[in-house]
């Protein structure tokens, strides 16, 4: 069905924009009901703007792991926080040669280039520099978690959005970030304001009960005092290649020997003691509907991430679908292979793909689920993982005659349960933290469609 941008030259002249984008329906409805609250102001009267540094200001190949100062890149901003999964820093001299682009406390990052429109808050306690990709705003004379509210909701985005620029790379200047406008509730900013804050702790909280569960895994296991030397070469024997059908040099790596060869590994099982392996079957059409099928981009550790999930097949009783405490592996693709989800809520009676692979735990092991998912996602764990793999070119797998055998050590069911209790506090603390957020969200936008007309 076609959309019509329909405008006038008023318009045009106003705007000084000709692009039919500026003018789509969607963005303009959005805007309409913006400006019919009856306080609304400009971006630009609320705060003051600090747009980032050129792109050759700083080369990636300078980063510093060991560095505490951040560099914050483009998709490093997500909806409401900025991403520490996958965190990269650089040297002191670089950090203090770019001050005046340190983050701050409160400051609002909005992506302005690759992904545009996405509104992170900066916690407390980052030390960084953010990047071309993004702008900060601060100095809000409102609430700036309000503000983060408005701009992840509906409107908010459509706001932002409709300001983009360009064909070849879309993007946001400054001035254009200046004519966003801002509804204001001075009785309500408090309220939602201590909603977004109330649900940014309780993502903390789940953070930090996850990271928890690792360290007492970790502690059990005695892995940390485990030295993984990295040798330049290793060798195998002729009777080694014709016993495992294996003649590339990663599968020899001794790494994953040092490993088993550990103390923690005197008690253990292989996956399929403690597992039925279920392989997933890619349906040969999708829909727009119907029974959700997980794909390997859905996988993420230790969530099924089902914001992404595109895809929906009719033909649900050919296929597997997923229950409740099952460990869903990416057994496929650079960047992908070995990442695991638990099935916490499996009432989605979603199905598989044929990149990835369930472990469906056999009776007697129900204790020792989680700690499996978390010792398969620790380096150790990835290491034997990532000893199998087949394939080159971007392009590789897991095979199931490897992923059967890997061992797992058993630990004290006490420990286990302590481990498992963790796990699923931050779950459940994640979960309320995006109940609270789209509560948030959604409250300006009631407040937004309530306000026109009044």
């Amino acid at each position: 069905m076609a959309v019509w941008s329909v405008t006038n030259v008023i318009e045009v002249i106003n705007n000084r924009r000709i692009d039919s984008e500026f003018f789509h329906p969607i963005y303009i409805q959005a805007e309409d009901k913006v400006l019919a609250v009856n306080d609304n102001k400009k971006l630009g009267q609320l705060g003051e703007f600090l747009v980032g540094p050129f792109g050759s200001a700083f080369h990636v190949s300078n980063y510093d792991p060991t560095s505490p100062y951040r560099y914050i890149r483009g998709k490093d901003v997500k909806p409401f926080t900025l991403l520490d999964e996958d965190s990269v820093f650089m040297p002191e001299v670089d950090y203090k040669r770019l001050e005046k682009y340190a983050v701050q406390k409160d400051d609002l990052l909005i992506s302005v280039v690759g992904t545009l429109g996405n509104v992170a808050i900066v916690p407390e306690g980052i030390k960084g520099i953010f990047s071309c990709k993004s702008t900060v705003f601060r100095k809000a004379k409102v609430d700036p978690y309000y503000l983060l509210a408005y701009f992840n909701s509906m409107y908010g985005r459509d706001c932002l959005l409709r300001r983009q620029r360009g064909a070849i790379q879309a993007g946001l200047n400054k001035d254009d970030l200046k004519t966003v406008p801002i509804p204001v509730f001075p009785d309500k900013e408090n309220e939602i304001a201590n909603m977004i804050r109330l649900s940014l702790q309780l993502s903390e909280d789940s953070k930090t009960f996850y990271r928890q569960a690792q360290a007492l895994l970790e502690k059990e296991l005695g892995l940390t005092e485990l030295v993984l030397d990295k040798p330049r070469s290793y060798e195998a024997t002729f009777s080694d290649l014709v016993n495992s059908s294996r003649v590339d040099a990663e599968y020899y790596n001794p790494q994953a020997k040092m490993i088993y060869n550990a103390s923690c590994f005197q008690k253990y099982k292989t996956i399929k003691d403690m597992f039925y392996i279920l392989r997933g079957q890619t349906p040969s059409v999708y829909f727009n509907e119907g029974t959700p099928v997980l794909k390997t981009k859905n996988i993420r550790i230790p969530i099924i991430n089902d914001l992404k999930i595109e895809d929906y097949s009719n033909l649900s009783k050919k296929h597997i679908t997923i229950k409740h405490k099952d460990l869903i592996l990416a057994s496929m693709g650079v960047g992908s292979l070995g990442r695991i989800s638990y099935v916490f809520d499996d009432s989605s009676n979603a199905i598989i793909d044929g990149t990835l692979r369930i472990l469906r735990v056999k009776d007697g092991f129900d204790e020792q689920i989680i700690p499996t998912l978390l010792f398969l996602t620790s380096k150790y764990g990835q290491i034997l993982i990532y000893k199998g793999i087949i394939g080159s070119t971007g392009i590789i797998s897991l095979p199931d005659n490897h992923l059967k055998n890997i061992r797992i050590p058993i630990i004290d069911s006490v420990i286990a349960k302590e481990i498992t209790s963790l796990v699923i506090s931050s779950y459940n603390a994640k979960k309320e933290s995006e109940q609270l957020s789209e509560q948030a969200t959604r409250r300006v936008e009631e407040l937004i469609e309530r306000g026109i007309g009044e």
